[in-house]
């Protein structure tokens, strides 16, 4: 949570100015950043680590462990179509909640468009008419 307000304050724009970055700083070091890591090496020279370090088991043993080293692959397919088939079924429940929700709205729409064209016009309600409706029209005028 804390994390999220920092980052709902931190104005990176108002920053870049105030430190005299150009617009493209962020982009610049990007590119600068990727342009040098692919012109490095990736491989590890042990021997010179067995000449700079004392402790020569050190290097042998993380050269061991680095030759051993074998990546391991899952097999996320069967866990991907489980989230497919998940978010699938919720869009589905979804979809048919929100047409039954509209359905019953036309319906009722429609019976009060019936109703409207059932009513007397408003021309021919009477003082009684209004009584039945609301008996304590009625009373009050008795009174």
């Amino acid at each position: 949570m804390a994390r999220q307000v920092v980052y709902l304050h931190l104005h990176l724009p108002r920053y870049c100015t105030s430190l005299g970055l150009g617009k493209g700083a962020f982009q610049n070091s990007k590119i600068c950043a990727q342009t040098t890591s692919s012109s490095q090496p990736t491989t590890v020279s042990f021997s010179h680590y067995c000449s700079v370090l004392k402790n020569k088991a050190i290097v042998d043993e993380a050269e061991k462990l680095l030759k051993d080293f074998k990546p391991v692959n899952h097999n996320v397919s069967k866990h991907i179509k489980v989230i497919v088939a998940f978010n699938a079924k919720a869009i589905f429940s979804t979809a048919k909640e929100t047409e039954e929700k509209i359905d019953m709205e036309l319906r009722d729409l429609q019976a009060t468009l019936v109703n409207n064209k059932e009513a007397h016009p408003f021309q021919n309600f009477t003082v009684l008419d209004t009584g039945k409706a609301h008996p304590c029209i009625i009373e009050m005028a008795r009174r």
